[in-house]
């Protein structure tokens, strides 16, 4: 038989989970009641840029608050990422993460100062966009095939350029050499603009681009397109082969985004960003405009969002090590 002052212990206890649980669904319904902030870790017009605005301008126009975009480039994404991680956690500081931040940076990045699965609350994934491998016109390869065996003539000659070491297109590029076993010398610029314009002008060979920045260049006719990197064809480019298609089995790279809180985050709030930013992926002309930037929607529920962050720290984590990719 319990005494009474361990019944009043329990009851106690049972008020204060109580209590606890109410703020929760309070806090919960109450939001969003000011601006909410989307932090970019990446500069204004590219991919993840993108992403952000068509999801925060339509969650302005639901939920009736401000969705205030900000830009902060730098270090890979580590700079706006971090910003995130040590944010209040109450809903109104967000991310939009990446591949690059909350993947390959913790291979890529000596004393990263974030942890990507504990500092962050996990939302949703929004969308992907393969890469899609063109060379110069100058370059004397119609194929991916033709490629490889041009890289093997001439070990070290040709090279590739990226938007940035340790950023997506740095690592396809390296999983590329890896795969097909070719020596190609990386050349990192500073963003994805001036890299695919490198190339454009002839002083890189190559590059694996998100199609955004790549699609205007192939149909201007400045870049030869060869393949597409995804492990599907992409619908913007249905006549152009993966690059597993067409040489290189099993070869599979996309960049990924998603949305992210700080960790602590109220699970209500949570759950009702994921509801939200689902129901906005799932609309029509959203769709319509990101399959036409190249884009695939992708939704998913906070507990998938995070096994798949999980999983791609292990797999570009392989391509690090066994590439030997660094920091440039």
């Amino acid at each position: 038989m319990r005494k009474k002052w361990e019944w009043s212990l329990l009851t106690i206890g049972c008020i204060v989970v109580l209590t606890v649980g109410s703020m929760g669904v309070a806090h919960a319904q109450s939001y969003p009641n000011k601006p909410i902030r989307l932090v970019v870790p990446f500069i204004a017009g590219g991919a993840a840029d993108l992403l952000a605005r068509e999801v925060g301008q339509k969650l302005a126009e639901s939920w009736g608050q401000p969705v205030v975009i900000e830009n902060k480039p730098g270090a890979g994404g580590v700079i706006g990422a971090e910003i995130v991680a040590k944010a209040a956690p109450d809903g109104y500081t967000l991310v939009l993460g990446t591949v690059v931040t909350h993947a390959i940076d913790v291979s890529m990045v000596s004393k990263l100062p974030y942890d990507p699965i504990k500092d962050f609350s996990p939302i949703t994934l929004v969308g992907s966009i393969a890469n899609v491998l063109v060379v110069n016109p100058s370059v004397p390869a119609n194929s991916v095939k033709e490629l490889i065996a041009l890289a093997k003539s001439k070990p070290g000659q040709l090279n590739f350029a990226s938007s940035g070491s340790g950023l997506s297109q740095h690592l396809a590029g390296e999983l590329f050499k890896t795969m097909a076993g070719v020596d190609i010398v990386h050349i990192p610029y500073k963003g994805s603009i001036p890299a695919i314009t490198a190339v454009v002008n002839g002083e890189s060979s190559l590059i694996l681009n998100v199609l955004p920045t790549t699609i205007p260049q192939i149909k201007a006719g400045k870049v030869r397109p060869l393949a597409v990197t995804s492990a599907k064809r992409s619908a913007i480019l249905p006549d152009l082969p993966t690059v597993s298609e067409a040489g290189l089995p099993g070869f599979d790279v996309v960049s990924w985004f998603g949305i992210l809180a700080p960790a602590g985050t109220p699970k209500e709030i949570v759950a009702k960003l994921n509801k939200e930013i689902v129901k906005i992926l799932q609309m029509p002309d959203v769709r319509d405009r990101l399959f036409k930037q190249g884009a695939e929607p992708l939704s998913c529920t906070p507990e998938q969002f995070d096994a798949h962050i999980k999983q791609e720290i292990v797999k570009w984590g392989e391509v690090v090590k066994k590439s030997g990719a660094k920091m440039e």
